[in-house]
């Protein structure tokens, strides 16, 4: 039966995402009436320029005045799209405390503050729930944390950032340079002006932590997560991987120890084979490879960002949360019960792909090899082009760890036949 009290909701922000969210509660309120048990109401938009027109949402519900919106005390659900670490933090908290729960879609604030909102969410019994904070429309908190609740994650990888795709994709299929395609990605609405956020790899490292965190039941911050931008990228690189039959893409890498003893949670370029199925992601989209004991590898393909598609998971999470509200009940909170370490990058082991400028002249491989062996680190491959005096050593290992990699690397570049240490690039997905 139909409740006909209408469940409220504040908005925080109404940029592309929440102005899209409007747009959805206001034309699909019958569906979303049904779905729920009971209509939904939107009863405040808060946002920092008053007097901008915005098409469909009643100027009578615009307010400057976000705290104010949050502690009214009638407010069931607030959906906060403003993103940044304050206001939000602060807005969020107050809403629990005024007896709101929350939907936001604030990848940074949950990678940094995420166990103290959980725990506040908790105190107050109230929801805290953020699918669309990690890969846009694509379903994979919830799947995550509730329908593999009863398996074990072992490995998380995948792209979760679309303007970084776009830019490695246009390198792969083109030829371009990095600025080239940075360019293009930015006049077709891909990049910000700064893109930062996206390019080394920040964005990408907010996310990682989040899923970290669900996917091994352990507190991730984002000051755990190993973060190396993709800006030093080269056309020369690409050329490399399509010799070994791979391309490069930027991966949030979330992996379980061996031993079951320890995580790690990583973000940076990495070559992957042309047989993996991240290798067929192309432009903007993003998708999230699984790997768990029961269910073995699962993957999660769409659009991972855009007011659309954001905003459709703000949606799915609005609607579980007011079916919550309408029980009396609550979904899935923090559950961070492992707390297994997290290790640190010196502890990851895979494969690499070095490519060294050195001397053309006999006894440089020999050197270079003595090198590899001296730190525990095995050579799969090597491949050596030489002209005039010059010549380049590509040198592909078996797995070892990071910590061997580095100290393998100090010592090339100590070689006097060693000129200079064109790229690293880690080998994953085999």
């Amino acid at each position: 039966m139909m409740r006909t009290r209408p469940l409220k909701v504040a908005l925080l922000g109404c940029g592309v995402v929440g102005s899209e969210v409007a747009r959805i509660m206001t034309t699909h309120a019958d569906d979303l009436a049904a779905r729920i048990g009971a209509p939904v109401e939107l009863a405040g938009v808060a946002v920092r320029r008053p007097g901008k027109v915005r098409e469909g949402i009643d100027p009578a519900l615009v307010t400057t005045d976000a705290t104010a919106l949050v502690k009214r005390g009638d407010i069931d659900v607030v959906v906060e799209v403003i993103g940044g670490i304050e206001p939000a933090r602060a807005l969020i908290t107050t809403a629990f405390e005024h007896g709101a729960s929350v939907v936001s879609a604030n990848k940074a604030l949950l990678a940094q503050d995420g166990a103290a909102l959980h725990a506040t969410a908790e105190k107050h019994g109230k929801d805290l729930y953020y699918e669309a904070a990690v890969a846009g429309a694509i379903p994979l908190i919830r799947p995550l944390r509730e329908s593999l609740a009863g398996d074990k994650v072992n490995r998380v990888l995948g792209i979760v950032n679309g303007t970084t795709n776009f830019i490695l994709d246009k390198m792969d299929s083109t030829g371009a340079g990095y600025q080239e395609a940075l360019d293009e990605a930015t006049a077709l609405g891909y990049a910000e002006a700064d893109p930062t956020a996206d390019v080394e790899g920040f964005d990408a490292a907010a996310k990682a932590a989040i899923l970290a965190g669900i996917a091994f039941h352990t507190r991730v911050r984002l000051d755990d997560v190993y973060r190396e931008g993709m800006t030093e990228v080269t056309a020369a690189d690409f050329a490399s991987a399509k010799e070994m039959g791979c391309t490069i893409k930027l991966l949030a890498i979330c992996e379980r120890a061996a031993d079951g003893g320890s995580v790690t949670a990583r973000v940076h370029p990495a070559m992957i084979p042309l047989t993996h199925p991240l290798a067929s992601v192309r432009g903007a989209y993003n998708a999230v490879f699984v790997e768990s004991d029961a269910s073995g590898q699962l993957m999660f393909y769409g659009p991972g960002a855009g007011g659309s598609p954001t905003a459709s998971a703000v949606l799915g999470d609005l609607v579980a949360v007011c079916r919550n509200r309408l029980n009396g009940a609550t979904g899935p909170g923090e559950s961070a019960y492992a707390a297994l370490p997290v290790s640190g990058m010196g502890e990851v082991v895979t494969r690499y792909h070095i490519s060294l400028d050195v001397a053309d002249k006999p006894g440089v491989l020999a050197q270079v090899a003595t090198v590899f062996a001296e730190h525990g680190v095995s050579i799969d491959t090597v491949r050596q082009q030489g002209k005039d005096g010059e010549a380049s050593l590509v040198v592909v290992t078996h797995r070892a760890s990071d910590a061997a990699l580095v100290g393998t690397v100090e010592a090339l570049r100590k070689l006097d036949t060693v000129r200079g240490v064109a790229s690293i690039m880690r080998v994953e997905g085999e």
